[in-house]
């Protein structure tokens, strides 16, 4: 009898992992709660012979042999706890690749903030080395999309948020990076503690492990779990010789292991986080034996990451940065903390819980002024008059921010005008990539020919 599956989430990779089940020769059906029609990719799925429904709210029924849910699907939501009562296996898209891709060695990054930088930079790495190592997870392609592929990767280099590590029971990496932890989705993860034994776990399940020897919460919390750990550091090999010093950045140079690899100034990113990126990422490569000529070569070619301390244009010699993807408070004060001040600072969006104080340290460093956007506008400006910083005005949306941010930029001769939310982006947006395109195209609209 044919095994029926069924996804949850039109997204990327739930259009995957429906493919890739059908592929396998199961019976698929694909839902979204969102009654919108997409007719292209609707088309194309019914055309593979999986079976669409929107505007629909899954029902578990005991016909249903496996269920795989989305990312933004919370793990916890009723019709999932419904589903496993049923007996019913609720899997992640992250995990399912994972049961076809399991022979190929996986580098798993996750962290509160850096894992994006890191993947990217691993990734390029990989690449420049000769192998094909694509990124996928939080970025680049979905997983299951990999394991569609003709051609088998030789090292799968996945960026893992929370979501896709708590949905991924079995999957153990050959690799794992944590690159930071600060709170963050504690209003899914409840608490500090489930949050951190989430990322934890894939670290666990890791063959080895890198960690952050700069990151004081990974310091306190994690040295006595993992004895045999490789540790990072920008401050230098004493910095981290209480636990096993493994990477670490000395007189300019990257150096594993007392050998040096790579100029820390090839690294094109600027702010002190990056260099940390940098230093996870080479660790990794290093570990899987790839040349050092072959990273350093990876390094000075690699142009960044969008969205991530992006540099858009220069105005009349004000710089304009997209760094969109700075979704909480730790990643913001991270983004003001690297640009040359004085700036202008575009903050807002979906408010997140988590403690603001850094980043409000930082506002008042550097930041001329502050632009208010979105839902988070009105709290944010009330917070600001509470810690006694009372340049800031509501904008409410992007093409005023862009607009008046080139105004102040010129009125108070600010250095930078940097789009750095602190927030999520689903109140105005897509997706954080979506907010970061809408900058881009402001900017460019907007100042390129004035």
């Amino acid at each position: 009898m044919q095994k029926q599956a069924h996804i949850i989430g039109l997204g990327k990779s739930g259009m995957a992992a429906a493919r890739l089940l059908k592929q396998d020769g199961w019976r698929v059906t694909l839902s979204d709660r969102s009654p919108n029609p997409r007719p292209e990719e609707q088309q194309a799925l019914e055309q593979a012979g999986i079976t669409v429904e929107l505007g629909h709210d899954f029902l578990p029924s005991r016909d249903v042999n496996l269920l795989v849910v989305s990312p933004g699907v919370p793990w916890d939501a009723a019709v999932l706890d419904q589903a496993r009562e049923l007996d019913i296996e609720t899997i992640g898209e992250t995990e399912l690749a994972w049961r076809f891709l399991a022979d190929r060695p996986w580098i798993g990054i996750t962290g509160t903030n850096g894992k994006t930088t890191t993947t990217a930079l691993s990734a390029a790495i990989f690449q420049a080395a000769g192998h094909h190592a694509p990124a996928c997870g939080n970025i680049g392609y979905a997983a299951c999309e990999l394991a569609l592929e003709k051609t088998v990767p030789d090292w799968v280099i996945a960026e893992l948020s929370s979501y896709q590590i708590e949905a991924s029971p079995t999957l153990a990496p050959q690799i794992g990076l944590w690159t930071t932890f600060t709170p963050d989705h504690l209003s899914r993860h409840k608490t500090l503690e489930n949050y951190y034994a989430i990322k934890a776990a894939l670290l666990h399940r890791s063959a080895i492990q890198v960690l952050n020897g700069d990151d004081p919460y990974l310091r306190a919390h994690a040295a006595d779990t993992w004895p045999t750990a490789h540790w990072t550091s920008t401050q230098g090999k004493p910095a981290i010789a209480p636990l096993q010093p493994t990477t670490w950045l000395e007189n300019g140079w990257v150096t594993f292991k007392g050998q040096a690899i790579v100029k820390a100034d090839a690294l094109r990113m600027v702010g002190q986080h990056n260099l940390q990126n940098l230093l996870m990422a080479v660790t990794a490569a290093c570990l899987a034996e790839i040349e050092p000529a072959m990273i350093a070569e990876a390094i000075a070619d690699f142009p960044g990451v969008p969205h991530r301390l992006e540099h858009v244009l220069t105005w009349r010699g004000v710089d304009f940065i997209n760094d969109s993807k700075a979704t909480n408070y730790d990643a913001a004060e991270v983004g003001l903390e690297a640009v040359t001040a004085p700036v202008v600072l575009i903050a807002g969006g979906e408010p997140k819980t988590g403690n603001d104080e850094a980043w409000l340290r930082a506002i008042h460093a550097k930041a001329i002024k502050v632009l208010l956007v979105g839902e988070a506008a009105d709290s944010f400006a009330q917070r600001l008059d509470e810690v006694d910083y009372s340049q800031h005005e509501v904008v409410k949306t992007l093409e005023r921010a862009v607009l008046r941010g080139a105004e102040l930029a010129a009125e108070y001769r600010a250095r930078s005008v940097l789009l750095s939310p602190a927030c999520a982006s689903f109140d105005q947006y897509k997706s954080f990539e979506h907010r970061g395109d809408h900058f881009r195209q402001l900017c460019q609209e907007y100042l390129k020919l004035s």
